[in-house]
């Protein structure tokens, strides 16, 4: 399995303030990560180490194999794109002046057909020949230009920190579609921060949810599905006569609540009402649901817990 970001016992301390505490990461290439924490849990720090902004107190990172220790990581950071808190771009100039100035600092070719390439590739194509500044634009097209200049180096890896942040409905959408295309079709790996969970959960495979500066977990969409179970919340005159007779006869997990119960199953609904019924205890409320990201992510960083 190949790696394109690993972190060992990651560390970063300012004064007195311990910021990062022993992370541990691990991204696959073709990855997806969705890096998940409240505000002030890390993410940012752990970009910004990424990154080379800053340097850890203690620990290490591998980009592609390769340490943090080692003199050939400026190199490879070059297969690396990447928007730290908001996109780097200048209000004063065209998207297309915003372009050649990319491929400029990084003395890449800037050519017609790759500067109308690369905003094609954003859905900015249109904008070649625009005398619109950046200042101009929606935050949607300012996020969409970021994502634009990280990709003049051709990375193989992209790292976007909140690009979902202050977007109406319709450029979440956009931005979601883009990373989505840019990882299906250029097979771009992804590290994308952010606290808003239902977003990020419609794009990414794999998640690390950080608190306090600590990974509190990793977990693959596949694993997060078995987690995040549907229930039936149920709400009775009589929790304890309720909970008794079904935990003998029931085979899934029952959670005894002191005004009722919730019930885990595995989609048979109408067996469950069934059983309720035979019970004879008054009914007073039914309620279906499933644990969703933003609950799961509660009780594994010791917030509101579901089981």
């Amino acid at each position: 399995m190949e790696y394109i970001l690993r972190t060992f016992d990651l560390c970063k301390r300012y004064k007195n303030k311990l910021v990062l505490n022993c992370v541990n990461m691990n991204i696959r290439r073709g990855d997806i990560y969705g890096f998940v924490g409240e505000n002030g849990s890390g993410k940012t720090t752990v970009i910004r180490l990424i990154t080379g902004l800053i340097f850890p107190t203690s620990g290490s990172y591998e980009l592609f194999g390769v340490s943090s220790v080692s003199g050939d990581l400026t190199k490879i950071r070059r297969k690396v794109g990447a928007i730290v808190e908001s996109p780097s771009i200048y209000l004063n100039f065209t998207a297309k002046e915003n372009i050649e100035f990319q491929c400029d600092l990084l003395g890449l070719e800037k050519t017609e057909d790759i500067v109308k390439g690369l905003l094609k590739e954003v859905g900015l194509g249109d904008l070649y020949d625009s005398p619109k500044k950046a200042g101009d634009f929606s935050l949607g097209m300012r996020q969409r230009l970021g994502i634009a200049m990280t990709l003049v180096g051709d990375p193989e890896f992209l790292i976007l920190d909140e690009p979902l942040n202050g977007l109406d409905p319709a450029g979440i959408v956009e931005i979601r579609e883009l990373i989505l295309k840019l990882n299906q079709e250029k097979k771009i790996t992804f590290l994308i921060s952010s606290h808003l969970l239902s977003e990020l959960s419609l794009v990414a495979n794999t998640y690390g949810m950080i608190s306090k500066g600590h990974i509190v977990k990793e977990i693959s969409v596949d694993e997060l599905s078995k987690e995040c179970r549907p229930y039936v919340e149920v709400t009775t005159d009589d929790p304890a006569k309720l909970y008794y007779t079904l935990k003998t006869t029931y085979p899934c997990e029952i959670k005894a609540l002191p005004y009722g119960m919730i019930i885990y199953h595995d989609g048979h609904l109408n067996e469950i009402l069934e059983d309720i019924l035979k019970t004879g205890v008054k009914i007073e409320a039914l309620k279906t649901s499933n644990v969703n990201i933003e609950e799961y992510y509660l009780s594994v960083v010791g917030g509101v817990r579901y089981e």
